[in-house]
Formats: C-alpha cells, structure tokens, sequence
C-alpha cells in the first residue's frame, strides 16, 4: 500500500516533467504558414446511405437499386473565419462543404441550417453556408423534396435524407471545433485527358467569335486551395474542376463515389502514407515473413505453433490453422473501432481533408474516348447521338475501354488526384483579404429579365423537354427518344398531357423546347420541380466562389465567371484585379440545367433540362450581377422569397425491412462460402468470402465498414489493412429471392499492389433483425490465407 501512495505522489512530478520536456522540444516550423491571417478549419464525416433497395440518384433508371458498397460517400466541409474580431466581436466566416451526393437538395440544406442554428445561434445560416455535391450518379436518392427526383425511388427514402443530414451537421461541427490560426494558398493548372464535351454540336451553335476565345469545348482548369494549419501544417485541400460523376455506368449496383470520390480517397491516402508537413506517426505494420521469431509468436498466440524460421511455407502453415470463426454477436461500435481510417487511431493528429468538388460540368463527361455505338463500334451520329435512330446503342467509352467502368473511374479519379498533388505541393500564392458573403432566394418561373439589347424577357415555370428523356451518351434514355428533338411527337404529348397539358403561354415561353412535362405547374400531391432557389457568392480575400443551384454548361459557365467579374472590377476597381471566380455547381439546391440560349436552341439532353425557358442563363447572370455590386459596394440585398419547406409533405412507398433470416443451424456472420483452403494470393488476385447476413437497412454502419480485410501483424494480433472505403474492396448484398428473409453479403478484395505480403483474412460486419424483435449486431471472419510478392 505504501508503495502505491507514493506512485501517487510521484505522478504529479512526473507530468510537470513531461510537460516541461515537451515545452522544450522545438514545434515544427512551416514557413508557409508561419504568419497565419485566418482561422481555418476542416471536417469530414460519413454520409454513406442505405446500401440495399434503394434507387441510385442521377440516372434515373428503375432497375438501378443499391445492392453494397464500393466505396463509402463523405462530407468534407472547410470553415474559413477572420483571424481578428470584428462587427461587434464576431468574426466573419464562410462554410463550405463538398458531399459525394449527386446533388444538393432544398431539404437537406434547410434541415442542415435548423440544426447549426440550434447549435450556434446565427453564427452559420443560409447567407454563409454552402453545401454542394459532386454529382455521383451511385448514390442513393430520394433525398430530394421534389416529386421529379424522386419517382424512381418510391418516393422519399429516410434513410438517404438522414444519412446526408446528419453527415453534413457533424462535419460542419468538426471543422469548427477544429477552428486555428492559419493559411490558405491557392494554385491552378490545366488537367487534361479528363473531361470531353458529351454535346459538342450544342457547344458549336455559340457564335465562333466567342469559342474563338477557348482553347477546348470544356474546361480544362483545376483551381484548388491548400489549407495549413499554423501549428499542424498542411490539413486540407479543396479543388474545384468540371467533370460528370459518370465514370460508374448506369448498371452499376455498388454505393460509389465516382471518379470525384476515388480522387479524394487516393489524395488523402497518399498524405498519410507520405506526411507531408505532419510529424511521422508510427503505423502498425502487417507481419514480415523474414521477421517473425519464434519467442514471439509463442507468447502472443498458442496458434502459431513451434516455429523455427519463418518464411513463405510458414506463413501457410500460419493460415492454415487460422479457419473461420463462425457468427458471433457484437456491437456497432466494433465496425467503427476496427476500420482502417477510425477516428480512434490518432486523436490529437486533425484529419487531412481533400475535397474534389464539382464546377460547371453541365455538358462534360469522364467518357473521354468519345461515344460509339454498341452494334457497329462506329461513331454515333454527331447531332442526335443516336446509332440507326436509335439512342440506346450510343454510349460513352471511359479511357479504360474495353475494360469495365470501374477501371475508367480509377483512372478519371487518379489524374484528377495526381493534378491536385502537384498543384498541393507547388502552391505558393498566399490567399489574403476579407471575408464576405452575399446570398438570396430568386423565384426562376417568372422572373423579368433584361437583356443586353434592353429587349425586357421572363423566365417560364419549370418544364422538360423530349431530349430530356433521351438521356446522353453517359446514360442513354429509352423508348424512341432522340437528343436533338425540338419538335416532339404526339402520342407523347398525349402522354405527358395526361399529367399535365401545358399552357399555350407555356408553350410559346418554352420555345423551341416541345414540353413533355409541364413541371413547374403540377402540384399534386407535391410540387414536381423547384421554382424558388438560391444563390451565393462566398468571398476568401481574392477567391470568389460562386454557388450555383444547377449544372452549368462549359459555355455558360464561362460567361457567368466573366459577367461577375466584370461587375467586380467596374464597381471596385483594383481590389479584385487578381480576383479568381469559381463556380461551384449543384450547391444549395438542384434545378437540372443551365445553356447559353444558343445552345438551348439546339435542345440536346442538356438544353431539354434547362427548365426555365431560353432566358435562364440570363437571368441567372443578373442576379449575380446584384450580388456582387452588393458584395463590392457592402450594401444589403432583399433576400427574396423563402424556399418551400416540404419535408412533412414527403411520401414514401419503399417497404421497410421485415425480418432477416438464416437456415436452420446457421448464424448470422457464418461462412457460406469461405476463402478456399491454403490459399495463396498476389498484387492483381481477388479473394472472395461469402456470408450469411442481414440487410444494411438495418444500420448504416456510420463511421463504420461492412467489409474488412485484417492482416495478422508482427505481434500476432490483427490489424485493419482495407475496409468498404477502399478502392480494392467491394461489398456486395444480395437475396436468393426478391422477397426472401436469407441475404448474403460478399466481401471481394483484389489485392492491390502496395499489399504487403503476409497473413490476412477477411471479416464481416452486419445488422440483423428478427420478426418484430429489435436489430442486433453480429461479426464473423473468414479462413487465413496468404499474400506472397
């Protein structure tokens, strides 16, 4: 006893010693942020939805339901606040968040504020945060509170909604708890091989004076910002570069995060790998065959034997005796605290953030060697993207081609990384100055506009047009739909008339686009289509970024950027000189497409989807125009009409889970199909591991993983190697029947080249739940096997 009272007097001499030591190790110096002129912070968190069932936003293609997970889907949010009080005490301040959603959604961003304000007053509002998405067309929908985006997934799914909501709110809240002095500088650079115009012969119809002005029919600029914190150094990253989130096809059942998400998986790895400008943190290495000793496997685990030396045969003698481990009940908790990225791992090391978010991508596609027909291999006709008339057989080939789509996404996500590597590691140019923002709701169906030509025009209520359903060479339609089509056919008009039959003001508003859905003027049970929608400028000293509730065209977009600039310069003159305007697309809320008029005359997919008639690029224009005068000569702007708030109007028809079952003698978590026995794999071999599971509806697994690849490690425990948010790992859910209790869950790794040789296995997490009875968890493990160089 008198030993332990004085450990206890000794503790306290020892912590002031250790306080003083560490006070007298030199920080590490950044002389990149050596004088701090912001308070920086960054987040992210999982907003990964329900992996079964549910429809995948953005291809709007029935069949197209989740069944697992590719990749998991993140928020990344930064905030950027005034390093000195100011207005009262209060520092200005401006959020923006990046989600692997296909778009933002009026719902999601009015739920998102209602929570930030009861966390934090006024402090975040509609006026300074942005929330954006990066198009994904692999997620799941029904998230949206318009009755048109969400058809094809029964209606409004829960799951999705709050899965985004919660996501955005808790990394909002760790970037702001996450709040320090320092640096932000800015790089951009040309990417090429990345992004091809998808409606070219829509590009060529602006006037030639005009494109004479580009170098490409796209957009070939990343602009990407660095984020260093005074003490940590660099934290984040945040890119903005123009490209469709359809490098995954519309046959594709896995939860993605398309080539966007890849980019920022792939750039958030490599800084853990290399830590660039972090101290080193000592990882957990796998075991090394020439290592191992014999004294050290006895002590830690009897399994391993008597062993002299080992090698490549004792690694299979290893696995060999390592069989699977059967169901076995457990917790949520246990899939947070065994994933390979888990918050526990190093608490007091911030997270590098690496954001890849979405710019005016309207008519870009990551199909980069061009569309073909699926008959002939010939080119597709270039007006209509039809193969003998018909669109179906006229897709788009990703730069992996003849491969599968997901080696296209790695691709298209891998350059998008490399670049903003490079552009990381070369910035230099010190982002300073104030911090400002401007912000209001616009109603787009009937808004006066004024052209250059002094000629007053309106806007019109939402409507699609004919090519809207013809889809594009990412995603073709069905039926007898053809890209191109301005004057329609009548027996869909009879069709479309039976939902609704459209003005003749409507008509003659929409011209030259034939109405098939009147949109903007159905009602019933809900509004089919947005009418009031936002809009935003957020200003980092000379970084102005423009939000936009749609997807823009290449063309469209450039004009935006110049109209704003050219109101920045007029109204504040040198100021904003070296002033760099980004868009940054489908932010706060969706309203399909944006053309030039001139394109919109040409009434491709994209000009179909413009849904306020040929002046919604105008009006648009305007608008921000008044709110960069606002913004320059710091007066207020009316904020205009409030959104509608639908959320308690949702309808959902997706059935929700009955039960989960298993045949007799079986347990949740048990083998169905194991790792074949003494197997052996190399960089390049997919093992598989089959087991009986539950629905995913059940739990998210947030922050969690369904799938884990676990290698044995140098003391003979186990260790998280990759998980569901790896490149190489694919969990994939399936039932024997549509309606049958029995699902399995599959876990694929195709074991990468950077594996280290050794000795894995693979383990399951799930959720399961019984007739009326509550969701239980369970784990279970498939047989050792080993990976050889």
């Amino acid at each position: 006893m008198g030993r332990s009272r004085e450990s206890h007097r000794r503790l306290p001499l020892l912590l002031m010693a250790l306080v003083f030591v560490v006070t007298l190790i030199p920080k590490p110096t950044y002389g990149e942020a050596s004088s701090p002129n912001y308070m920086i912070g960054v987040g992210s968190h999982d907003i990964t939805g329900p992996a079964a069932d549910v429809n995948m936003m953005g291809y709007a293609n029935p069949a197209q339901n989740a069944a697992g997970i590719h990749m998991r889907l993140r928020a990344r949010a930064f905030i950027v606040a005034e390093s000195s009080s100011s207005n009262g005490g209060q520092q200005e301040r401006v959020v923006f968040v990046n989600t692997d959603a296909c778009m933002a959604s009026t719902a999601v961003t009015l739920r998102v504020l209602a929570r930030l304000k009861d966390r934090y007053g006024d402090l975040y509002t509609e006026k300074n945060v942005a929330i954006s998405g990066t198009h994904t067309h692999s997620g799941p929908g029904g998230y949206l509170q318009y009755v048109l985006y969400i058809v094809t997934s029964l209606g409004f799914v829960r799951q999705s909604f709050d899965a985004l909501v919660n996501g955005i709110e808790q990394a909002i809240v760790q970037a702001h708890n996450n709040l320090r002095p320092g640096s932000i500088f800015f790089n951009e650079g040309e990417l090429l091989e990345t992004n091809i115009n998808r409606s070219p012969s829509a590009y060529l119809n602006n006037p030639a004076e005009e494109r004479a002005m580009y170098k490409y029919d796209v957009d070939k600029n990343m602009s990407l910002l660095k984020f260093v914190d005074e003490e940590w150094g660099p934290v984040g990253s945040f890119n903005w570069f123009p490209v469709h989130g359809t490098a995954m096809n519309r046959t594709n059942e896995l939860i993605s995060s398309d080539n966007k998400g890849a980019a920022s998986r792939f750039m958030e790895d490599w800084f853990a790998h290399s830590k660039v400008g972090r101290p080193s943190v000592k990882d957990n290495a796998p075991i090394k065959l020439s290592s191992l000793s014999k004294q050290s496997l006895r002590r830690k685990s009897s399994i391993l034997g008597e062993l002299q030396q080992v090698t490549e045969e004792t690694a299979h003698n290893i696995a060999r005796r390592i069989g699977p481990s059967g169901g076995m009940p457990t917790t949520r908790m246990a899939s947070i605290m065994h994933r390979v990225r888990s918050v526990f791992t190093n608490p007091l090391d911030p997270p590098f953030v690496a954001a890849f978010c979405q710019s005016n991508e309207g008519d870009n596609s990551p199909n980069v060697l061009g569309a073909f027909c699926l008959d002939s291999g010939l080119p597709c006709d270039f007006n209509h993207s039809t193969c003998n008339g018909r669109n179906e057989l006229c897709v788009g080939r990703g730069p992996a081609y003849p491969e599968d789509h997901f080696a296209s996404t790695k691709i298209i996500g891998q350059r998008q990384s490399d670049k903003a590597i490079d552009l990381f590691q070369t910035a230099t140019k010190k982002v300073d100055g104030k911090i400002d923002y401007r912000q209001a709701y616009v109603d787009m169906s009937s808004l006066g506009v004024v052209l250059t030509s002094g000629e007053v025009v309106s806007t019109c209520p939402a409507a699609v047009g004919f090519s809207f359903a013809a889809g594009t060479t990412d995603g073709p339609g069905a039926f007898d739909f053809t890209q191109g089509d301005n004057k329609g056919n009548l027996f869909w008009k009879i069709v479309g008339g039976a939902l609704r039959v459209p003005s003749q003001e409507q008509v003659n508003c929409q011209q030259p686009k034939p109405v098939l859905i009147d949109t903007g003027e159905m009602f019933t049970p809900y509004a089919w289509a947005p009418a009031v929608l936002p809009i935003q400028i957020l200003r980092i000293g000379q970084i102005i970024i423009l939000s936009v509730p749609g997807e823009f065209t290449t063309m469209a977009g450039r004009r935006l950027r110049q109209a704003v600039r050219a109101t920045l310069l007029e109204k504040g003159g040198s100021e904003f000189q070296d002033a760099h305007i980004i868009i940054a697309g489908l932010t706060g809320s969706y309203s399909q497409y944006i053309t030039t008029f001139e394109e919109y005359e040409m009434q491709r997919y994209e000009g179909a989807s413009t849904l306020y008639g040929p002046h919604t690029l105008s009006g648009y224009i305007q608008e921000f125009e008044k709110l960069a005068t606002s913004l320059v000569q710091d007066t207020d702007i009316a904020p205009g009409p409030s959104p509608p708030d639908l959320l308690d109007k949702q309808l959902g028809f997706l059935p929700g889970v009955v039960a989960d079952g298993t045949p007799s003698g079986v347990d949740f978590g048990d083998c169905k199909d194991d790792v074949p026995a003494n197997s052996s794999y190399k960089a390049g071999d997919t093992v598989h591991a089959q087991f009986y599971t539950g629905c995913p509806r059940n739990d998210l697994l947030t922050e969690g993983t369904y799938a884990l690849v676990e290698v044995l490690d140098a003391t003979a425990k186990w260790q998280p190697a990759y998980d569901d948010d790896d490149w190489s790992v694919k969990y994939l859910w399936s039932r024997p029947m549509k309606y049958s209790t029995y699902s399995f869950g599959t876990v694929e790794w195709t074991v990468p080249e950077s594996a280290q040789p050794g000795v894995y296995r693979i383990r399951h997490f799930g959720a399961y739940k019984r007739l009326f009875g509550e969701v239980k968890h369970f784990t279970g493990t498939s047989s050792a096997f080993v990976v050889t160089i």
